[in-house]
């Protein structure tokens, strides 16, 4: 049976700190609905009502771009492990890049990043919980260092040049707003 909560309690902190990966939901007023999974020691819990999340450097970068248009946000997180449960944090974002006011501050929580896109600061109006009872058991094992390599192998320059070609609009044709 679902549950709703105005605000992120202790026990959702816990469960949401437990977790490898989350999921982001986002959509702009048309085209598609993105879901993403993210993972990287790249979410933090700021409140009850406040989840900030560094954006890596990806294939895509749908979010970006439906929150020009729209600032709404889903987050989710579920269990791989004993305890059956999935979790949703209901809200709007507001997004940052690198030399945006708020960004030297919210950067450091995170581990650095040289092909961080943004920061997205969720405020959470609502939190939801389900059964996870449909969710198979998986076990994590470690990080992928994919991602890590990509950058390392990377200049700045490069990276920047990868956002012209690949971060710059959605798949919708939509921007993204991402800084090159």
């Amino acid at each position: 049976m679902a549950k709703q909560f105005p605000r992120i309690d202790e026990a959702h902190r816990a469960f949401i700190e437990e977790q490898h990966m989350f999921f982001t939901g986002s959509a702009g007023p048309e085209g598609r609905v993105n879901i993403s999974p993210k993972g990287m020691d790249s979410l933090r819990v700021l409140g009850p009502n406040r989840i900030v999340w560094m954006n890596i450097t990806g294939s895509g970068n749908e979010t970006a771009g439906h929150q020009l248009e729209n600032n709404r946000m889903t987050l989710m997180w579920c269990s791989f492990t004993t305890r059956p449960l999935i979790l949703r944090c209901y809200g709007t974002a507001s997004t940052l890049h690198a030399g945006d006011p708020g960004w030297d501050s919210l950067a450091p929580l995170f581990p650095a990043h040289r092909s961080a896109r943004q920061i997205f600061d969720v405020s959470v109006d609502l939190v939801q919980t389900s059964c996870g009872y449909a969710v198979p058991f998986m076990e994590y094992t470690s990080e992928r260092d994919t991602m890590q390599k990509w950058v390392d192998a990377k200049s700045d320059d490069d990276i920047r040049a990868y956002w012209v070609e690949k971060n710059q609009t959605t798949i919708d044709g939509k921007p993204t707003g991402v800084p090159v």
